[in-house]
């Protein structure tokens, strides 16, 4: 009867665990829709969080850097997002449609999809995009 109760307790523990870790996996998900849920984005909270995840390593002021090195596109700083590339502003504050940086996520721009090589779609959660979407949508702002 020990042997049982102390199986039963080890499955029960295996289980909560494997269910915690599924939910820890899932909390940015959960974070992103939130935001969506929610009122404004903000660059700190959310947004700079994204890029700091997804984009930074490609995107910061090094040659080896391939995307600053092709582009001139600084994401380590609001500021840097704000200058855009070496070919002009990326984000239109208040225009997700006609900002290159949200076109880039979406594939819309000349067939570029940003983040390159990121997963087998080649793109950021979908959560993620209507994130950034909504941020450049309500201005961009350095919030």
């Amino acid at each position: 009867m020990k042997i049982v109760t102390l199986l039963g307790g080890g499955a029960l523990l295996a289980f909560s665990i494997g269910s915690y870790a599924a939910e820890a996996a899932l909390a940015p998900a959960q974070s992103a829709i939130n935001v969506l849920q929610s009122g404004e984005v903000s660059y700190q909270r959310d947004v700079e969080p994204i890029l700091i995840d997804y984009c930074v390593s490609c995107h910061h002021p090094s040659p080896t850097a391939k995307g600053y090195a092709k582009s001139g596109l600084d994401l380590t700083s609001y500021e840097g997002l704000m200058k855009g590339t070496k070919f002009g502003k990326v984000v239109i504050p208040g225009d997700s449609e006609a900002s290159t940086f949200t076109k880039l996520l979406t594939g819309t721009n000349r067939g570029l999809k940003m983040p390159m090589g990121l997963n087998a779609g080649g793109t950021l959660d979908r959560q993620y995009i209507l994130t950034l979407r909504k941020w450049v949508k309500q201005g961009a702002k350095n919030n």
